[in-house]
């Protein structure tokens, strides 16, 4: 595969084309600044990236379009250059709130269409504008609904011209043959969007999908952090019962970010997140031995690792420099020897195991893959 930083896309199953290298916007919108995604976006055009990856539950998909609209503007890209992702939340999944949801993600975008659009996760809450429903004695308020349903909506939006392909996000194999196997199926998935990385290398799953023409997309490509700031975000909106617009309704910051009689709330979700129990990947002594034969980091022999056997990367940073850095992956290649021993590095341990939900009917990753 002869991957350069100007041409690294590979084909989906419909035609269309997905570049192997993205930008994750999520960004913790208690601490990330105003115009923070706006600039990182553009800057990361300027620095040759054309994927990006947003969700409407990132709550900054107007600074990502406004970024995107600009470079289109001053005549950096074309509209056909750029490959956005879009996500439909858990909330939505009924049929009658799908091509509304994506049209808010339109909407904030200012675009006329998204490149992709995935279910984010299988598991349906309760719909509405909380995006993390809860009863009153704090349980996550869980909903019904068919997946092949919500699928059909999706085509329906395909069909209206308002997203080129579609996919889904954390879907086990069963989940996958739902879709693939419904009666009348006009536009299969093109991609699952899944944890993967040297220390969870998902072989099962990604020889299934390989099979069935499903591209990997790759989220935490290159592990997952260990700060407490990478978490406050998802206490901060499960007890704020953030709208659709992203207002805040009933706030009460304080109970769960600064009350030390939360501390041990704030903790248990921390657990429920992230998976303490694996180490550092970054650290790894092979990663950074094969790092330094190349003058290459860890996290970029992590990241070439992924493209070169065809897996999609999506790391996130609003960082300037690990932008920019996250990108020189283009220059180097790892010899067969080198994938073999780095897929000799799988633990087939999650970091993100969102084990808050893992009581849903639907939850992912009680299956094996």
């Amino acid at each position: 595969m002869n991957l350069t930083a100007e041409n690294h896309r590979i084909a989906l199953r419909d035609g269309n084309q997905i570049p192997l290298l993205g930008l994750g916007t999520y960004g913790d919108p208690r601490k990330t600044p105003k115009g923070i995604a706006l600039d990182c976006v553009k800057q990361a055009i300027d620095v040759g990236y054309r994927h990006f990856d947003g969700a409407l539950v990132y709550f900054n998909e107007h600074e990502v379009g406004q970024a995107i609209r600009e470079k289109i503007a001053d005549g950096t890209v074309r509209r056909e250059d750029i490959f956005y992702c879009g996500k439909l939340w858990n909330t939505f999944h009924p049929p009658k709130l799908v091509r509304p949801t994506l049209e808010k993600t339109l909407k904030a975008l200012k675009l006329d269409y998204v490149d992709l659009y995935i279910i984010e996760l299988p598991m349906a809450f309760k719909p509405g504008n909380d995006f993390y429903p809860k009863d009153q004695d704090g349980k996550y308020i869980y909903h019904h609904t068919d997946l092949c349903a919500t699928w059909e909506a999706l085509e329906a939006c395909v069909d209206a011209g308002l997203v080129k392909s579609l996919g889904v996000s954390n879907f086990n194999r069963r989940q996958l043959e739902l879709i693939l196997n419904k009666p009348g199926l006009k536009h299969k998935p093109v991609s699952n969007q899944v944890e993967c990385h040297p220390y969870f290398t998902q072989p099962k799953l990604l020889e299934y999908c390989r099979q069935n023409d499903i591209v990997i997309v790759g989220y935490c490509p290159l592990g997952s952090s260990r700060d407490a700031s990478w978490y406050v975000q998802r206490c901060f909106i499960a007890s704020t019962n953030m709208n659709m617009s992203g207002e805040k309704a009933g706030c009460h910051r304080s109970l769960v970010l600064f009350s030390t009689d939360h501390a041990s709330f704030v903790s248990c979700i921390f657990r429920n997140r992230v998976n303490l129990k694996c180490p550092p990947m970054l650290e790894d002594e092979l990663l950074v031995s094969i790092g330094k034969k190349y003058n290459k980091s860890s996290a970029q022999v992590a990241l070439r690792f992924n493209v070169q056997r065809g897996v999609v990367v999506i790391p996130k940073s609003f960082n300037p420099q690990r932008i920019k850095h996250n990108f020189q992956i283009f220059d180097f290649s790892l010899t067969e020897e080198e994938m073999k021993a780095i897929e000799g590095l799988n633990k087939n341990i999650r970091f993100v195991e969102l084990l808050m939900w893992s009581d849903h009917p639907e939850y992912p990753f009680h299956d094996e893959y």
